[in-house]
């Protein structure tokens, strides 16, 4: 049987690669989707380098993004993220992907989904997995969006032109709640740890932060190490299948075994001296807070934007975790640099206290993006058994 072809775009969004589609390509019965996203990304590949598709063996790269018109008239365009695992036959929809988010925008321009005169562009997305809207901004270059620039990230080897994500009302977005178990720190009882605190946090994306100290490290792990720590992946597994159940996003361990993506777990510690993959040293003076965070059973060379503007509104409620690590300062607005295993990420966060309650009005961050390729994506016939659904668009 032939291969199916299908339109895609490959980009580069901030520190991840995915394949991205016009939903008008896409079979209309959306329950079609997971079969092709697997089997255009490679997946499952119990190698774990997915070298039969577009992934790259880990979780930064193994994803597809949807574009389409938008279903909200506080918005422009409607985007879907979709994370394929790489080993096993599963896509997840439960999260938002802030890294790809930078790169939507764009592609709507290029793509001429959306027409913006002038030299500047701001892009209305609503991102259908968590219901929030995210505007960006970035430079035109005649018609197009901009990709020259001199902004450098952690994790990327070249500069490039700015875009600005601004997530608007980044609390509740897989739980609809800020604080989804109500407490800024709970404790929980953790098989082979104990008691520990933690506090779970829901901003971008959901995830439960514990102190390095709690678990014997000093938080300046290299990724490399984490993964081999058996022992410690298994604890923080545990913890985040607990927080799974705590913040309601599942009903019962066995179900939050199934959901791979949220919630986040990750562990952070004071500012102090840390190495990074490039071989420098971060000096503690430039950083506010030391994050690593573990997500798809993986750790991360570079924090998921989502989840460092969940890390820095976090670090600005009271009381967490994460605020009595993070390196005290009298301007509350300041931003806050958080050092990762490829550098020292910079995040701003507006949180306050209204009415009683732990409020997040918004987040906002830096990242550069780049189409990479276009054209077709080929699959397999025989790995999407619904082959002539999909052809015929349902």
């Amino acid at each position: 049987m032939k291969q199916m072809k299908l339109p895609a775009v490959f980009m580069r969004g901030g520190t991840s690669n995915a394949i991205v589609f016009h939903a008008r390509d896409l079979p209309t019965d959306k329950a079609l989707w997971d079969e092709i996203f697997l089997a255009a990304i490679g997946s499952p590949d119990p190698y774990g380098r997915q070298l039969d598709g577009m992934g790259g063996g880990v979780s930064s790269v193994s994803k597809v993004c949807v574009v389409g018109p938008s279903t909200r008239e506080d918005a422009d365009i409607d985007y879907t993220f979709a994370q394929v695992q790489v080993k096993k036959a599963e896509v997840d929809y439960s999260a938002n992907c802030g890294n790809m988010s930078s790169a939507m925008g764009p592609f709507a321009v290029d793509e001429g989904l959306i027409t913006i005169k002038g030299s500047k562009a701001l892009v209305r997305i609503h991102n259908t997995n968590t219901k929030k809207i995210i505007q960006a901004r970035f430079d035109l270059d005649e018609g197009l969006s901009a990709v020259d620039g001199d902004l450098s990230i952690p994790g990327v080897a070249a500069t490039g032109s700015a875009v600005r994500l601004e997530f608007l009302l980044p609390g509740g977005a897989t739980t609809g709640k800020l604080l989804p178990t109500g407490n800024v720190v709970d404790e929980i009882n953790v098989p082979g740890l104990g008691k520990i605190r933690v506090s779970m946090v829901d901003a971008a994306n959901a995830t439960v932060f514990v102190r390095a100290q709690d678990l014997g490290l000093k938080g300046t792990e290299m990724p490399e190490a984490i993964e081999a720590n058996e022992a410690l992946m298994k604890t923080l597994s545990h913890i985040r299948l607990i927080a799974s159940v705590a913040m309601g996003i599942t009903p019962s361990l066995e179900a939050a075994a199934k959901k791979s993506s949220v919630p986040f777990v990750g562990f952070v510690a004071p500012p102090s001296d840390a190495p990074l993959l490039t071989g420098e040293i971060i000096q503690a003076q430039d950083i506010d807070l030391t994050a690593r965070m573990i997500s798809n059973g993986q750790p991360h060379r570079a924090l998921p934007l989502t989840v460092s503007l969940c890390t820095a509104v976090a670090a600005r409620i009271k009381g967490s975790v994460v605020h009595e690590c993070t390196r005290v300062s009298e301007d509350l607005n300041a931003p806050i640099r958080i050092a990762m295993p490829s550098g020292i990420l910079t995040v701003a966060a507006d949180v306050s206290v209204k009415d009683g309650q732990w409020h997040a009005e918004q987040g906002a961050f830096f990242r550069t993006q780049r189409r990479l390729f276009d054209g077709f994506v080929y699959v397999r016939s025989h790995h999407v058994p619904n082959y002539r659904k999909v052809a015929t668009k349902g």
